[in-house]
């Protein structure tokens, strides 16, 4: 796979440092990962972050396929109440944002991920449950409206703007389910439906990876984004014989014992991460080449040293050609330069309107 990715140094998010905010590294980390923004330090419903990269992308390439963006995690789900150092929950467990102030939280079952694309059942009998699926949605989505609309003539002018917002998500849920109606087509994997979440958390990671797979495969989606962790789990790992915390780890005061297994662990990750790599690479795409080699995927996080909590020169690896656009098999090394930058390279090879700027960006990567 080496031909296939490129790691790039001296990126950064500077919008995750503290500033005047004080501590909370890991939800900035989190919620400026694919925003580029400063998040609001907030505990409560006021969140405040930006509409993020896969939304933009999605709102421009989203229509071509069943589903507009497909939103995973292997990682436990909190939509609210405080996480970090009076940062909200929704920073640390989401990394698509729809509207600054809407996050679209990700589904973290497989088996609900593929009933959700192919429908349940057995093979050969998952059309009719899809179907049935999209009438009770309707069913559901029309009472709530009815529902949210009847009450909305009561609230606050606060509530009200609230409301608004939660109606706004209602109808692109709406329209959703419209574009999805609109492909009679739906392709049927010759694979069992998986029985849910596997105890083993290889395990785990690597079905999501296929349930995310066999969306790119199929043309469900083409924008997706999957959260292995939130920045600051401090999840163990006795697949690898690893008993501490990650997060504990992190903080590893340069012992070199701890370090190791820092080590340890992203090396874990960045298996699972070349085995979904290579299923992409072992399927053609519609235009000869392989799957892989028309994608553009991102790999890493917003913290590039866990013991002092950096948000400098963050280990990056872009994976696929874009469809020829980028040339990987190479370390690329900036210096000092916008994680937004790479984003906005990105967002101009999936077509989307040129961006005079993303997040704190400065420009656009001269050399990818």
């Amino acid at each position: 796979l080496r031909h296939r990715v490129q790691v790039i140094s001296g990126l950064e998010h500077l919008n995750a440092d503290p500033g005047n905010d004080g501590a909370g590294d890991h939800a900035r980390a989190n919620g400026t990962f694919l925003t580029g923004v400063r998040v609001k330090k907030t505990a409560g419903s006021d969140i405040y972050a930006g509409i993020s990269l896969d939304q933009i992308a999605a709102k421009h390439v989203g229509k071509a396929t069943r589903f507009t963006s497909l939103e995973l995690s292997t990682d436990p789900h909190r939509k609210s109440g405080g996480c970090d150092s009076g940062y909200s929950c929704a920073y640390e467990s989401n990394l698509a944002w729809r509207t600054a102030t809407s996050p679209l939280s990700p589904e973290s079952n497989p088996r609900l991920v593929f009933e959700r694309l192919f429908g349940a059942g057995a093979h050969g009998q998952r059309g009719d449950s899809l179907v049935q699926r999209r009438v009770q949605q309707r069913s559901i989505l029309d009472f709530v409206m009815e529902d949210a609309k009847a009450v909305q003539k009561d609230l606050t002018h606060r509530d009200k703007a609230k409301m608004d917002e939660y109606l706004t998500g209602l109808r692109e849920i709406e329209q959703r389910i419209v574009t999805a109606e609109g492909f009679t087509d739906i392709p049927d994997p010759a694979m069992p439906t998986p029985d849910g979440i596997p105890s083993a958390y290889d395990e785990y990671i690597r079905l999501m990876f296929q349930m995310l797979a066999l969306a790119f495969e199929t043309d469900s989606t083409r924008v997706s984004t999957l959260l292995l962790a939130h920045d600051g789990s401090n999840r163990t790992f006795p697949e690898i014989a690893i008993a501490e915390g990650h997060h504990s780890l992190s903080h590893h005061r340069d012992d070199k014992d701890m370090i190791q297994k820092v080590a340890q662990i992203d090396r874990f990750y960045a298996d699972r991460f070349a085995e979904f790599l290579t299923a992409l690479e072992s399927k053609q795409d519609s235009d000869g080449n392989t799957i892989l080699h028309n994608s553009m995927i991102v790999y890493g996080c917003g913290n590039s040293d866990g013991n002092r909590h950096t948000h400098a020169n963050l280990p990056v690896v872009l994976a696929g050609n874009g469809g020829g656009a980028f040339h990987p098999g190479r370390h690329l090394a900036t210096k000092a330069t916008p994680m937004c930058n790479l984003y906005l390279n990105m967002l101009d090879e999936m077509g989307v309107p040129a961006l005079d700027r993303f997040g704190d960006s400065t420009g656009r990567l001269s050399d990818v």
